[in-house]
């Protein structure tokens, strides 16, 4: 355990550190979305294509992971789903209050996926994670708008076929198709270079990005909805993960990222879409923020079972 919240640790500094530059703006305020644009746009694709091209894909056992992390968010969505008329009738919890509780229970967080397990695992976990971005964005995303739509507020309703191309153009999805076309038709060693300098340059500065996104002064309001959303995500999302691969029999390395997919936080476009389309947007930032200091804690024990079991 000490070996694993060791190789964890520099994982959440780094955020920190990015909090701590937010707040006494070494970085000005209106830099920090370029460096977000920057992560998700350029550096994050160039790192999945650069893992994807030359990875042993044929020694990975993408139908086994696929069904553990697709089925930990079909499962928890379905769970919500369920639970959405009862919560409403005794609890009083609103349409788009429950949105943000769906967010933040079935996205999560690729960038930090990525980050952490490049960090733990090199270039074999990173292939691994870009199969799961390529499997679950498109899941997610179809799933949050669809909940968006029924229980927001927002008056306009989005265009499936807009939403469906803008899932399509997601730079992350974009990143993992040419991945998988240079693993099979090959990549120059000189053209690979390029993208393996622009590839490692992602890691630090994403996470830099994830802490100063955080919203610590807010995280204590609602508190009991924002410790439904930790708990749901933290919690709920990776043990059923751990279950779903027990039942199909993934294990090794495969197992550990399907884990910690199911165990990080949630992705910081949720906020952006709950203020789009009609959710509790503020529930949303309190429970991104609060997700993110409680994985601390909850990621380091996830990462010790999935490598224990």
């Amino acid at each position: 355990m000490l070996t694993t919240l060791n190789a964890i640790a520099p994982i959440f500094l780094i955020i920190i550190t990015g909090n701590l530059l937010k707040r006494v703006r070494l970085v000005p305020d209106d830099m920090w979305p370029v460096v977000e644009h920057i992560c998700f746009y350029i550096l994050m694709p160039f790192l999945i294509i650069r893992t994807l091209a030359r990875a042993d894909l044929g020694a990975i056992p993408i139908t086994n992971f696929a069904i553990a992390i697709t089925g930990g968010v079909i499962g928890m969505a379905l769970l919500l789903l369920l639970l959405q008329p009862v919560t409403a009738r005794r609890f009083g919890i609103s349409g788009p209050t429950f949105t943000s509780i769906f967010q933040g229970a079935t996205r999560f967080h690729g960038f930090m996926a990525l980050a952490i397990v490049g960090s733990l695992y090199g270039d074999e976990g990173v292939a691994l994670s870009g199969i799961a971005i390529g499997v679950m964005v498109p899941l997610i995303n179809i799933l949050n708008v669809a909940v968006l739509t029924i229980f927001g507020e927002a008056e306009a309703k989005p265009d499936w076929t807009t939403v469906i191309l803008k899932i399509a153009s997601n730079p992350l999805i974009v990143a993992c198709i040419i991945g998988f076309a240079l693993n099979i038709t090959g990549v120059p060693d000189f053209i690979y270079g390029a993208i393996d300098i622009i590839g490692d340059g992602g890691l630090g500065l994403a996470l830099l990005a994830v802490g100063a996104g955080l919203s610590i002064g807010q995280a204590m309001e609602t508190k009991m909805l924002v410790a439904v959303g930790v708990l749901m995500r933290l919690l709920g999302m990776p043990l059923l993960v751990v279950l779903l691969c027990w039942i199909v029999g993934l294990d090794g390395l495969a197992r550990t990222i399907a884990i910690i997919t199911g165990a990080v936080p949630t992705a910081s476009s949720s906020y952006v879409m709950a203020r789009q389309m009609g959710g509790d947007a503020a529930l949303m930032a309190n429970i991104m923020t609060v997700q993110v200091l409680f994985a601390a804690v909850t990621l380091p024990l996830f990462v010790f079972i999935a490598e224990n079991l």
